[in-house]
């Protein structure tokens, strides 16, 4: 670690590497230390895997924040607030705010920054609202079309998952939503059961192998009494891997 709190390339122990990356996605690095990382990035495969790793475990978790429409006197305080700052700008540097409003590295630096503050609310809303215990495992299942979130899977221990409905979800009065899973050295996926739209359900896995990360589970639209081979026979619904979280 160099004195202005940046590190040079290669030189960052493992853990120091991987607290850089973490900072770096949840954007609370200043401007200079972020400039870096984006430098070391194409050329240091470890950082660049650490920051995909932390992207793999935090992503997920900003759909877990509401959108909240923000109140009129808020967009009121902001468009003063940049009309003074634009009047100052203008008057110390002519033509300054317009190079900046044109500015792509700007916008793509603001945008970075947003998604950011998506990341630390939607973690900050989780760990509020759920008990004590974090869960080891994460799932985000979302549509294959669109990539609509409309499932959570949670899992606190291996042995237990807990489906989350994220979304509304209409099923057809003669199909039901049967839930899979399955694990990378599996032969093939293996049904959880049947399972409401709109409703929690909490499934446990005592005959199945313990959760393992990149484990795949997915929904599909099967008959009403369930799939008539015990594999997926219908379309998928919503689909996503496990994310290791502890």
């Amino acid at each position: 670690m160099n004195t202005n709190g940046t590190t040079s390339p290669g030189t960052d122990e493992p853990e120091d590497l991987h607290l850089l990356a973490g900072e770096y996605v949840l954007g609370t690095l200043d401007a200079v230390q972020r400039q870096s990382v984006q430098a070391r990035l194409p050329h240091e495969p470890a950082l660049a895997a650490a920051v995909r790793e932390w992207e793999a475990r935090l992503l997920p978790l900003a759909v877990l924040a509401e959108p909240v429409p923000p109140q009129s006197a808020l967009w009121q305080r902001i468009a003063g607030s940049v009309d003074a700052l634009t009047r100052r700008a203008t008057a110390a540097r002519p033509g300054f705010w317009h190079r900046l409003w044109h500015s792509l590295v700007f916008w793509r630096g603001l945008a970075g920054a947003g998604v950011a503050a998506v990341l630390v609310m939607g973690s900050a809303l989780m760990l509020r609202s759920m008990p004590p215990i974090t869960p080891q495992y994460i799932v985000v299942l979302a549509a294959p079309q669109n990539q609509a979130p409309g499932w959570m899977v949670q899992a606190r221990t291996d042995r237990e998952v807990n489906l989350i409905p994220l979304a509304a979800f209409t099923v057809p009065p003669d199909k039901a939503l049967e839930f899979w899973t399955k694990a990378d050295d599996w032969q093939g996926p293996v049904s959880l059961g049947l399972v409401k739209p709109g409703e929690p359900v909490r499934i446990p896995l005592d005959r199945l192998p313990p959760l393992e990360a990149n484990q795949l589970f997915e929904l599909t639209l099967e008959p009403s009494t369930g799939s008539p081979t015990g594999k997926p026979t219908g379309p998928i619904q919503f689909i996503g891997r496990a994310v290791k979280v502890l």
